[in-house]
């Protein structure tokens, strides 16, 4: 396997304390099962609008995610923003808080 591709499938890791750096309009963060979402050039086009995300933003929003039941087509959306996982040692210490 050449460099590149090795690291293309190398997940980037980010604790919870650099999400939440990530809580404004400029950059917008989101945690949805545990994945890293960069939002921030969706939010115009979100059809609930940018509010909802930024209210989200630098946390965890997998609960309001799934409560509004978003389609197949948005779920397969959001790979597009898809900037990589949270950290097992965030997981850990968000289990706990």
């Amino acid at each position: 396997m050449g460099k590149k591709e090795e690291s293309e499938n190398q997940v980037k890791y980010y604790r919870l304390e650099e999400i939440q750096q990530h809580n404004s309009y400029k950059s917008t963060w989101l945690i949805i099962h545990n994945k890293i979402y960069d939002v921030t050039k969706f939010l115009e086009e979100h059809p609930g609008g940018e509010e909802v995300l930024g209210e989200q933003a630098g946390g965890d929003a997998t609960e309001s995610f799934e409560d509004v039941g978003h389609s197949t087509d948005a779920r397969e959306m959001t790979s597009t923003y898809l900037i990589g996982e949270l950290h097992p040692v965030s997981i850990i210490l968000c289990l706990f808080n």
